[in-house]
């Protein structure tokens, strides 16, 4: 198989591992729609790939109306949707006796809702093309619940619970499923823990021992460049100092 001129949509694809899967991508020729509020990194990004195909999109992956706009973008462009990356998450932390009522709903509303949008919209698409593939970045915390991040881990949990029901709804329309579950990366995730010193306590542990975000965009390289009948459903993927 070959990811080269492979229609590749990436939701959240601004900064971490969204960006550096959007050039990990563009190294191999793949066509590539790329959404995220911040449009103007998107441009960047796309700059930096001249000779690629390459579609910078402004979207709010927990607006559905957002999401499908960029599915019926790709698709009207090109005329299938081979991969759909959902690759947006937020990371706030508290304990739960903390009572962060507004700040649970966002991480449901960006790390769940926002998954289940990109699925919504790209699954009539897919179905209809008989192939597709759906990704989405999950977490070690979707597999492991630590004290402190009981909200978060719940939202990760849920995306693997549902991206495993999508796998067996859909394996019969030749529609593959992955999920990447990494650890510590050093991404720009951690700026979404409201409290100023546990924001820094994360910042400096990923400094210490998170891996680069290009590691993890290898992983869907690798999940994306796969024989037609071979599904990689699960990729865990730590630094080899994380003790969790």
């Amino acid at each position: 198989m070959s990811v080269k001129d492979k229609v590749v949509i990436i939701m959240g694809a601004s900064s971490g591992i969204g960006a550096a899967t959007v050039k990990v991508l563009a190294e191999q020729h793949a066509k590539l729609v790329i959404a995220a509020r911040r449009k103007d990194r998107l441009e960047e990004l796309r700059d930096q790939f001249p000779g690629v195909e390459i579609t910078p999109v402004q979207a709010d992956v927990t607006s559905f109306e957002d999401v499908q706009a960029v599915i019926d973008m790709a698709y009207d462009k090109y005329g299938r949707i081979d991969v759909l990356y959902n690759n947006a998450g937020i990371m706030p932390t508290n304990p739960l006796s903390k009572g962060q009522r507004q700040e649970w709903q966002k991480i449901l509303d960006v790390n769940v809702m926002g998954v289940l949008n990109g699925i919504s919209a790209v699954l009539p698409i897919m179905i209809k093309q008989k192939f597709g593939h759906i990704i989405a970045t999950d977490s070690v915390a979707g597999h492991v619940v630590v004290p402190n991040f009981a909200v978060y881990n719940g939202s990760k949990f849920a995306v693997r619970a549902i991206m495993e029901g999508l796998r067996q709804e859909q394996r019969v329309n030749g529609i593959k499923t992955s999920i990447v579950s990494p650890g510590s990366v050093n991404t720009e995730l951690y700026k979404s823990i409201n409290d100023p010193q546990k924001r820094q306590e994360e910042i400096e542990t990923e400094n210490a021992i998170g891996l680069d975000p290009e590691n993890i965009a290898k992983a869907v390289l690798y999940a994306i460049d796969t024989p037609k009948d071979m599904d990689v459903n699960e990729i865990l993927i730590r630094p080899i100092g994380q003790a969790v």
